[in-house]
């Protein structure tokens, strides 16, 4: 073989080396890449729930079912959004037959006011009556979401607040709640509901947390059920 020849050889063989090494380089990054998106998987949670807890004092807030049940569901929620009204009409009536009833969960609702000026003076009468009688509350709460006008328009006015009140015979003082929504009277439990929600990063309605855990997902049903029974079997082990 003469010494171009083997010249040649010996290129072909360092081209061969070099497409190897890029194989070996690319398939290298490829795996670290997909470990990286399985962990990132593991952090998001099996069931839908984000991994940062988040403690609350369920007592600031109106609830619906037993005070001592193991799992606490926390709904934040603005009366004019309609997938808020979406959620109380397909996902909440489930969560209250199969949890809430059965003594395993109780439901709380926090207020976050973002649409319109009117999502205040609806949650300023909410907090009103449920202040007088905490069940009249979720009468009023699922009412207003029933009754629930346009987003684009103002609706939520204190004479249509009043006025729903007293269609659904609530058992308050309505002249009293009239007087709260006009003096504004919890205005500060709203400010303290609005900054818990910036506080925690919660930027759409609605946003639903199992015993601290945000649910990524909150109209899968699925998704929600699966961590409710995880927070009761690890309160049960407690």
């Amino acid at each position: 073989m003469s010494k171009q020849e083997k010249r040649r050889a010996e290129q072909e063989r360092q081209k061969k080396k070099s497409r190897v090494l890029l194989i070996v380089t690319v398939a290298l990054v490829v795996i670290v890449f997909a470990a990286l998106f399985i962990l990132a998987s593991k952090d998001s949670g099996s069931s839908g729930s984000s991994n940062r807890k988040v403690e609350f004092t369920y007592s600031d807030f109106p609830r619906l079912g037993k005070e001592d049940a193991p799992v606490k569901i926390v709904e934040f929620g603005d009366f004019k959004c309609p997938a808020c009204a979406q959620f109380t009409g397909v996902i909440k009536p489930q969560i209250v037959q199969n949890y809430v009833d059965q003594g395993i969960a109780a439901f709380y609702f926090v207020n976050m006011t973002f649409i319109g000026p009117d999502s205040e003076t609806a949650s300023l009468a909410a907090l009103s009556v449920y202040h007088q009688n905490n069940d009249e509350f979720w009468k009023f709460y699922d009412a207003l979401y029933a009754n629930q006008g346009n987003e684009e328009e103002e609706w939520a006015t204190e004479d249509f607040l009043v006025n729903l009140a007293e269609q659904e015979k609530l058992s308050i003082d309505y002249d009293l709640l009239r007087k709260d929504i006009q003096n504004q009277t919890y205005a500060d439990e709203l400010k303290r509901d609005n900054t818990l929600a910036n506080d925690n990063n919660v930027s759409q309605t609605p946003t639903v947390f199992v015993n601290g855990l945000k649910i990524n997902e909150p109209f899968n049903f699925e998704a929600i059920s699966q961590e409710i029974d995880t927070a009761a079997k690890a309160a049960e082990s407690q």
